[in-house]
Formats: structure tokens, C-alpha cells, sequence
């Protein structure tokens, strides 16, 4: 069965290599999110599946009515405002801590012109004494990470979204769900990772056996559910029961989500 979210195709167009003959085929045109935080919907004006951020790629395929289908670098497809993309900027840099914002000079005290979440991409045009200048306005040198120096640890990345509120389909800083957390997580290290959960658990890493001991770095799956471990005992994940990213021993989550009607653990994998 084809996967919407998967599927570079609505009722009027699709991507030329699906070669279905009831839509027109198109090969899509590169554009990147223009806007700090931008919410993918599964229609237009539909509700939000997942979110994208400033700077990061997408395909559209078609633009119509003021919204644009596309596709994502990880292949989630759905829609976006069109007047949140661009193709002006090919960034070089990410933002590397919580948030920062884009200043109107090279002055910390000048007006704000935007404020930016963890993982927001720029590109960087000229450097000052304490600021990158980019199209966005000047940014704290400190707060940007050039994109060819990845994180090395995932949970370093997720322990930095510690308290961030809980908001099903979020992606940032803002707010984020488990699901988003370990995409933010891996992506800032440059693992390729899919948006939801299930996915996640099809795709990421070596399973392992249920009596395994764990350790930091190993991420484990419940029925639409996935935390990523800190140490042996204790994971970091995004959960509505908290409305936050909080830590949990996973014995404690195990007996919680079941008492809950959440199921078990479905999986453990570790990151090859």
C-alpha cells in the first residue's frame, strides 16, 4: 500500500519517474524555506504532519493556489505555504544553539529582525568582529556551526531541547514532538533520518535483542512512540504525559506508557 506521506504525487501531478499516466508528470523545482519555522501540512490549509526549517531544501511539484506541493530532502511530502519558500540562499551555516536572532546591524543592541530555532541553515556573506552578516540580518558568530562540521552526538543534541514544550508534529526549539526530536537529533549530525516514528523504527540503525543492555545513543520504539537513551538506564523524549522533552528512567516510561494504553516497547536499535 503507497504511504501519502511518501508519495510524490496529489490527484494532478507527479514526479516523472512514478509514471503514472492519470497525472501530469513533472520533475519538480528546487526551493528552500524562507521562514524560521514552517508547518508541512497534509493538505492545504491541513493539519500539520511535520515542519520544516529555515534553509532546508525541498522539490516543489506543483504550486497552486498560493500553497506548493513538495517533497522534502527525507522524502515527506505535503504542503507548504508558498510565500514561506525561496531559492535565493544556498546556506553554509546552522544555527548551533537553542535559538538566536538576526539583528538589523552589527550591533547586539539593534532591533531583532528575526528570531531563529536550533538547526535554522544561512548563508553566511561577509564576517565581523562578533557577527556573521547573512540575508537575514547580522547573527552572534557564537551561535552559528558551519554545515561541514556536523554534531558528533546525537544525544548532546537532544539533551539541548531539555523542557522544549510539547507540540505534535513540531520540529524546533519552539516545540517539538518525539518523533521531531530524533530527527533534529540526527540531522544535525548528519544522519539521515526519516520524520515519524514508524518510520524511524523501519529505518534507523541495527535492531537489537529485548534483554540487550543498553547505552547511551540506542533509541527505543513503542506503538507511535521513540525516546533515544542518555545513558544505560534513563532516555531523553518529547511526550505529551509531561507536555515537554523530559528525561525518564526507560523502566519507569515501560510501566507508564503500558498503564496508559500505549502498548510495549516494539524495538531497540543502535546507531550503526
Amino acid at each position: 500500500m503507497t504511504d501519502r506521506r511518501l508519495w510524490p504525487a496529489n490527484d494532478r501531478v507527479a514526479l516523472r519517474r512514478l509514471g503514472l499516466p492519470d497525472r501530469t508528470p513533472v520533475d519538480g523545482t528546487p526551493a528552500r524555506l524562507a521562514r524560521p519555522v514552517t508547518d508541512l501540512r497534509a493538505a492545504p490549509d491541513g493539519r500539520r504532519e511535520r515542519q520544516l526549517l529555515l534553509g532546508e531544501e525541498v522539490t516543489v511539484l506543483e504550486d497552486r493556489g498560493g500553497w506548493s506541493f513538495v517533497q522534502t530532502a527525507n522524502g515527506y511530502c505535503g504542503y507548504v505555504e508558498t510565500a514561506r519558500l525561496d531559492n535565493l540562499h544556498w546556506p553554509t551555516h546552522r544555527v548551533g544553539t537553542f535559538a538566536t536572532h538576526a539583528y538589523a546591524a552589527d550591533d547586539l543592541k539593534s532591533e531583532p529582525r528575526m528570531a531563529l530555532p536550533f538547526g535554522a541553515r544561512l548563508r553566511v556573506l561577509d564576517e565581523r568582529r562578533t557577527m556573521f552578516e547573512t540575508p537575514q540580518g547580522y547573527v552572534p558568530k557564537k551561535h552559528l556551526r558551519p554545515l561541514d562540521r556536523p554534531f558528533t552526538d546525537p544525544v548532546t543534541v537532544a539533551q539541548l531541547h531539555f523542557n522544549v514544550p510539547y507540540l505534535w508534529g513540531g520540529n524546533s526549539t519552539r516545540g517539538i514532538d518525539c518523533s521531531g526530536l530524533i530527527h533534529a537529533a540526527l540531522t544535525a549530525c548528519d544522519i539521515a533520518c526519516p520524520g515519524d516514528a514508524d518510520l524511524q523504527e523501519q529505518a534507523l540503525g541495527a535492531a537489537l535483542a529485548p534483554d540487550a543492555g543498553l547505552r547511551r545513543g540506542d533509541i527505543v520504539f513503542w506503538p507511535g512512540h521513540v525516546g533515544i537513551m542518555v545513558d544505560d538506564a534513563v532516555m531523553i523524549h518529547a511526550n505529551g504525559h509531561a507536555m515537554a522533552c523530559t528525561y525518564e528512567p526507560l523502566e519507569t516510561a515501560i510501566l507508564r506508557i503500558q498503564a496508559q494504553g500505549g502498548g510495549d516497547v516494539t524495538a531497540r536499535r543502535r546507531l550503526t
